[in-house]
This record gives structure tokens, C-alpha cells and sequence, in this order.
């Protein structure tokens, strides 16, 4: 590494350290979408609870209607209807039938169930034109689910079709890793929120909208406190006000060598966050630590939004991943065939942004999966970030690569679970 920067794999090292999975809570089912289950779950009933119809029709005993065809109609009374949570006929007797609805419970003596299709759709009396096999368009208690078998694992992330189990056994709540609720300010006087007037030397705060958004879509809860003024004793009174409510902190700005660096200058006298450089590009200067009696873990980002933003994805999102239970903690990266030359400094680590697409060839042997680098690499250039879907990674000890060189691919457009 170059002299005084750590590499990206060691400053990684130093943030997860320390973090373990959050304490479990019960959440009701909406609010656990996306979450890592931390208990086994089995079946309180079965599924489904007793024999039902699989279709519209008449329940009937099928020794009644074996001899029914087109040309010989069987023509039965009907002793009532039943319907899916209505009351209706518990039983039938040989000879009679009763009208069903799709998942009204089979009254006692029905052993099939005839679809409106093979009949008249008679309602005191039914002509039947074909029989059933045997069961036929019953669904039996337990088919689906038993009582007492197991449904879900500890460690399964939570989808909609688990969520859709549970609520079909009868379960309200389920014991998850919560979501971190992550605390994000931007800091320097010149910025001002979208929407105020500008004047001659501000800019609008885009990097406290873009971590949030990357918080958010990375399954925490984000909470944009906005824009700290270049005053030290004012980011600290802010910060602290935060704590009791922040499982982690994220701030942009403020890290570097300035003058006006008042993050760096605010919290190292608290001796409880690293300051330095990581050999990177872009993202050099990083912070990391914790704040606070509740020693809550803050990261101190770059003010260039790029920066920011890879470093959020290279180091913030990994974190919020383990509080949250969900390995591995670091995503895998995909390799792709680049399209296009590189240039990168020996010795950092390079993130360039990219457009990865995956084409069908027509091959039988897959699809072609490319990487095209975009924009310049200046650290500053949204517009080029917003048309990204990747980062090219460049090793550190490769200044170049040529068009057609297989490079590896960390996929941006991630939910929760990757």
C-alpha cells in the first residue's frame, strides 16, 4: 500500500470488527418483508383445516351419479347451498345433493364434487351429465400443510410468499433482526435543501437524499436529518441530539484537509474514530468509529458525491447487512467482459462506473454479459452515476486494461437480500 493508506479490505475489516446482529424483535408480518427470521416456525393447524371444494358445484355421493352421461342424465334435489364461511347443509343423505362453493367446507356423505360445467346449475333440482372420478375436485384437510410440520428456518429472509405462510397458519408476528435505523447528516455551509434560492457560492444537498435513498434500499430506516453548518460545536449538538434514536450514523463531508473540515475536527477529539486514507479511488479520505454512551458506529464519507456513494456500498452497506443478520456481508461481485480501455493509478484500488447488461446470443451455451465504463472518473460527476448500474473494480497493481479483459463487477441495483 502507499505510504499511510489502508487498504479497502483492511479498513473493511475495521468496521465489521466489532458489529453483531441486532437482538430479535417481534414484528407484525408487513413489517418483517426482507427481514432474516430468527426463529424455526411450525404449523399450528393444517392446511387446508378440512376437506373442501376445489370448484363451484354440487357435493354429491358419487355412487349416486356414476351412471350420469349426456345422453342419460341423473337428476338429483338439492337440499341446499353451502358457500366459503357461510352456514349451509352439514350433511347429505344417499340421493341428494347439495350446492358448493369453492372453498365451502364438504358436508358429511359428499365424497366428490361435481362442476357447474356437467350440470344444469339447478337449484331445487340438479340434472347431473357426467360423473366424477373418485374425490374428485376435493381438496383434503392437511394436503397442503400438517399440523406440527416445520414451515420456516431460522435465518430464512422473509419474502412475500413466507409472509403469505404465516398469515395462513394464523400468525400475526414473527421474531426477525430489525431493521437499523441509520441517522444521516451532510455537512458544509454552502449547501441549502432542493428547492431554496441559491446564491452566488451554494449548491443544493444532494449527498444526504442519495445515502438515505442507498439506507432505504438497502432495508434500513433512514432518517435525513439534513444539513450541518461548517461548525463544529453546532454538528456535535446535532449529532448527539440523534443518538438515542440512531442504531448508526453516516455523515458526508468534512473528512478531508481543509480548513473547513469540521468532522474531522469535531469528533477526533473524542478518541473513539480512526481518521485516514484508504487506498481507493474514489473515496481516499474515510472515518469510522463509534459515538456516544450507546457507542453507536458512525461513518464519516467524503463530500464528493461519488465518493460517498461508493463508499456507502463498499463499507456502509456491509455493516447494516450484519446488524441485520444477513450473510455474507459483503455481496459477491460478477464478472463481466469489459467493453472498452482503462487507465487506473498503481497502488489504489480503483471503482470506475459502469453499464452492465446481459445479452442473449442465441448460443446454446448462455447469454453475453458485458461492462462499459461511463463518464470521466472525477469524483463529482452524478450524472454519470445516475446512468451506472456497476463499478468496474481495478485491482491496485493494474494500470490497465484493454477492451475484451474480464473484470470483476460489484451490481449496484440491489434490494436487501442482493
Amino acid at each position: 500500500m502507499p505510504d499511510g493508506l489502508e487498504s479497502v479490505d483492511d479498513f473493511l475489516a475495521r468496521v465489521l470488527a466489532d458489529l453483531r446482529p441486532a437482538a430479535a424483535v417481534d414484528l407484525p408480518l408487513m413489517d418483517a418483508l426482507g427481514l432474516v427470521c430468527t426463529e424455526d416456525v411450525s404449523a399450528p393447524l393444517s392446511l387446508p383445516r378440512f376437506d373442501n371444494s376445489a370448484m363451484d358445484g354440487y357435493a354429491v355421493r358419487r355412487d349416486d351419479v356414476l351412471a350420469a352421461s349426456e345422453a342419460a342424465p341423473v337428476e338429483l334435489p338439492v337440499v341446499g347451498e353451502i358457500g366459503a364461511g357461510r352456514a349451509g347443509p352439514s350433511s347429505i343423505t344417499p340421493g341428494h345433493v347439495a350446492k358448493i362453493m369453492t372453498g365451502a367446507p364438504m358436508p358429511d356423505g359428499a365424497d366428490a364434487v361435481v362442476p357447474y360445467e356437467w350440470t344444469d346449475r339447478g337449484a331445487q333440482r340438479v340434472r347431473i351429465t357426467q360423473a366424477p372420478g373418485p374425490a374428485q375436485h376435493i381438496r383434503r384437510a392437511g394436503g397442503d400443510v400438517t399440523e406440527g410440520e416445520h414451515l420456516i428456518s431460522a435465518g430464512t429472509v422473509l419474502g412475500p410468499r413466507h409472509l403469505g405462510l404465516l398469515a395462513s397458519v394464523g400468525r400475526a408476528t414473527v421474531s426477525v433482526r430489525p431493521r437499523p435505523r441509520v441517522v444521516v447528516l451532510s455537512t458544509g455551509s454552502e449547501l441549502r435543501e432542493p428547492g431554496e434560492q441559491l446564491g452566488a457560492d451554494s449548491i443544493y444537498d444532494g449527498n444526504s437524499y442519495l445515502l438515505a435513498a442507498s439506507a432505504r434500499r438497502a432495508g434500513a430506516v433512514d432518517v435525513r436529518v439534513g444539513i450541518v453548518p461548517d461548525d463544529a460545536d453546532a454538528f456535535l449538538t446535532l449529532l448527539h441530539a440523534q443518538l438515542d434514536d440512531a442504531d448508526v450514523v453516516v455523515t458526508s463531508g468534512g473528512v478531508s484537509q481543509g480548513d473547513f473540515d469540521v468532522v474531522k475536527a469535531a469528533l477526533r477529539s473524542l478518541g473513539t474514530v480512526w481518521f485516514g486514507g484508504v487506498a481507493m479511488q474514489p473515496g481516499k479520505p474515510q472515518g469510522f468509529g463509534v459515538v456516544g454512551e450507546q457507542r453507536v458506529p458512525i461513518f464519516t464519507l467524503p463530500g464528493n458525491p461519488v465518493s460517498s456513494y461508493i463508499s456507502f456500498e463498499l463499507f456502509v452497506r456491509p455493516a447494516l447487512r450484519t446488524l441485520m443478520g444477513l450473510t455474507p456481508a459483503v455481496e459477491p461481485t460478477t464478472t463481466a467482459t469489459l467493453e472498452g480501455s482503462v487507465a487506473s493509478l498503481s497502488g489504489k484500488r480503483q471503482f470506475l462506473r459502469g453499464r452492465y447488461a446481459v445479452a442473449s446470443d442465441g448460443a446454446s451455451d448462455g447469454a453475453t454479459v458485458t461492462v462499459k465504463p461511463i463518464g470521466g472518473t472525477g469524483s463529482h460527476l452524478v450524472g454519470d452515476l445516475a446512468a451506472s448500474n456497476a463499478l468496474i473494480v481495478v485491482p491496485e497493481e493494474v494500470t490497465a486494461l484493454e477492451p475484451g479483459a474480464q473484470v470483476q463487477v460489484v451490481l449496484l441495483d440491489r434490494g436487501t437480500h442482493g
